[in-house]
This record gives C-alpha cells, structure tokens and sequence, in this order.
C-alpha cells in the first residue's frame, strides 16, 4: 500500500489509474494486521525478558503473564493482558465485559515503528 510524505492513502497508480475501494480496504486492513502481529511480538519479547512467564491466552486478551518467585518457583501474580497497536484502538465487547469482571485485566498500548 501506497501513502505519501503525510501518510495519507495515494488512492492511483504510477499509470495514473484509480485503485478499487475494495482494494485500498483490504490493503489497510492487512496493515493493521501487521502492526497488531508486530505490537503483540515487541510485548511478548519484552515482557518475557522482564517478568517471566508469557502465555498466548483464548477468547478475550492477547497473553496471560504470570510472575514467579525466583526461589520458590510459586505464582505471585498473573496478569490478562491486552495487546493494542495503536493509542485510539476501542476493545472490543468481549475485552470491554472481561475488563470489567477482572481486577487483573491490563490493556497495554504499543506503536510499532512502521
């Protein structure tokens, strides 16, 4: 997908031809992809090297991460969390019933470099 200096969508081609609605929608939602994915692995790498254990989680967040006493090898806490790849991104009806219910429901904000 093409954008220009101000990151808006270029909407024709290097011919000068239109590009199709449909196709600009799926190439902006394969970018959110991509920077969800990207969002996900710089929290995983991160939050590995600094609490510990790091779990991809079912239905309603990203991870559960659980920290372990370094000497006796108990949990001392977990915690759900949440992965959004960008400052505005809205949770989702399951995020939003599960963060309530929980205590321990985190949503963690990243913006990916590209």
């Amino acid at each position: 997908m093409a954008r220009d200096i101000f990151g808006r969508l270029i909407r024709t081609d290097i011919m000068g031809r239109t590009i199709p609605e449909k196709q600009l929608k799926r190439d902006v939602l394969e970018e959110n992809r991509r920077r969800g994915r990207a969002a996900e692995e710089s929290f995983r790498m991160s939050a590995s090297l600094w609490v510990g254990e790091v779990e991809r989680a079912p239905h309603g967040r990203d991870f559960i991460v659980r920290k372990r006493n370094f000497f006796t090898g108990r949990v001392e806490r977990t915690t759900h969390v949440e992965v959004k790849s960008s400052q505005t991104a809205p949770l989702s009806k399951l995020q939003k019933e599960i963060k309530r219910k929980k205590s321990n429901y985190k949503v963690v904000r990243i913006n990916p470099f590209f």
